[in-house]
């Protein structure tokens, strides 16, 4: 199993890095009214990383609701 895992990461590592080289252009993206121009591979991590802290901060927000609504 430990030798799965390793292969898996390492599979999805080199599928970033592919991802990352083969998108290098950069786009411009316009949010109330600022204008940012950065590589796509930026954005996409950007992206990711405010998808990552918005749906734990989420999940964080469940937990606690379920826990104070169990709670006699």
């Amino acid at each position: 199993m430990r030798w799965f895992n390793i292969t898996l990461v390492v599979v999805l590592a080199a599928a970033i890095l592919i991802f990352a080289l083969q998108n290098l252009q950069s786009v411009t993206v316009a949010f109330l009214g600022f204008s940012f121009t950065m590589p796509l591979t930026f954005l996409f991590l950007a992206i990711y990383l405010l998808g990552m802290a918005t749906g734990g901060a989420a999940w964080s927000l469940v937990r606690w609701a379920y826990h104070v609504s169990t709670e006699t």
